[in-house]
């Protein structure tokens, strides 16, 4: 198959584009701005749709709209950005509809910077938006990744009729790798709910995420969350690196886990026994693949751009089995290989 170099950001949005996707609403911030100007050359060649919204709560409503209407739809930003998008994205998962939602993540709170961080992971995964839901999250490591994964996230959001989010950040976003896509998708799955039109052949749909009977409401969540336990049997992915017989076992996501692995190669050169969990859903966990992962390991050291925000995930994965460490930088800056094994030293007591 053939391979291209291409920047994360641009690979992110030929992805989509090969996935089917016919709508994109989005709103310029850096460090995400050239998929969506990659967007805006690209979908008019393919019969779809380009808007630059006013604003990033106009673009996410935009997406529920053409969701409703059965079309294949996304949006991107980073970080501020997507807070901005939260209440639009509680209503897509309140109306039962598929979208997805690519977060490019910079350093926050607030404006806080525009270099790369994973300081989105508890938004991600917790909290993105008011009410009883969730929405699949995807953590990509490699453009290649990103690739795969935004292809995959446009089928779940179907299968599931829920949101998926692709957490990268402006490290992925930026970096430019050779990858292989797939061929355009010509054939898409049937939307029988969607709100586009019934010819007097069925009756209207509709798509509505307000319920003024309490035990409506109380019957509809609970009946999503019996389709959200079908996704945790189904969906958790992990990598396992060099932990079968690991002293130590990293813990980490997205682009640290890149910068973990050539720690974990340094250690193992010196003799000493890491290895390497990576989950890649942060929702749904993959609890036991962690577990597993864990099994022989005697200390587990999580590894984050940020400032531990999957830590207490990690001692639930493991059952709070063995002691749990944590190493990280947040604002922007990105760890360094020797800063990791820096650490795995002080833990396993070893020279640095």
């Amino acid at each position: 198959m053939e391979r291209i170099l291409m920047k994360g950001n641009e690979a992110l949005g030929e992805a989509a584009i090969r996935a089917g996707c016919k709508c994109f609403f989005g709103y310029p911030i850096t460090p995400q701005t050239e998929l969506s100007a990659y967007m805006a050359k690209q979908m008019p060649k393919v019969g779809g749709t380009f808007l630059q919204a006013e604003s990033e709560i106009a673009a996410i409503n935009m997406v529920l709209g053409a969701s409703s209407a059965g079309v294949r739809a996304m949006t991107s930003s980073s970080s501020p950005g997507i807070s901005l998008k939260s209440e639009g994205v509680s209503y897509i998962a309140g109306s039962d509809l598929p979208a997805v939602i690519i977060n490019v993540e910079r350093g926050g709170p607030g404006l806080g910077g525009i270099q790369p961080s994973q300081s989105d992971y508890w938004q991600a995964t917790k909290a993105l938006g008011h009410g009883d839901f969730q929405l699949i999250v995807y953590a990509p490591s490699s453009v290649q990744e990103m690739v795969d994964y935004v292809i995959k996230a446009f089928d779940e959001a179907d299968r599931f009729r829920m949101p998926v989010m692709i957490l990268a950040d402006g490290m992925l976003g930026q970096m430019m790798e050779p990858v292989s896509f797939p061929e355009l998708h010509e054939t898409l799955p049937e939307k029988p709910w969607a709100a586009n039109g019934h010819e007097g052949k069925r009756p209207h749909n509709i798509i509505n995420s307000l319920y003024l009977q309490p035990n409506e409401l109380e019957q509809t969540v609970i009946d999503r969350y019996k389709r959200y336990e079908i996704v945790k049997k189904e969906c958790p992915e992990a990598e396992t690196y060099a932990t079968e017989d690991a002293d130590l076992v990293i813990a980490a996501f997205g682009a640290t886990a890149r910068i973990v692995k050539s720690a974990v190669h340094a250690a193992r050169e010196e003799g000493l026994k890491v290895g390497l969990v990576r989950p890649i859903t942060l929702w749904p966990l993959p609890d036991q693949a962690g577990y597993d992962g864990c099994a022989h390991a005697k200390q587990v050291l999580c590894g984050e751009m940020n400032m531990g925000q999957m830590i207490d995930d990690v001692k639930l994965a493991i059952r709070c089995s063995k002691p749990v460490h944590f190493f990280g930088r947040t604002g922007g800056v990105i760890p360094k290989p020797s800063e990791v094994l820096h650490e795995i030293h002080q833990i396993l007591g070893g020279n640095d």
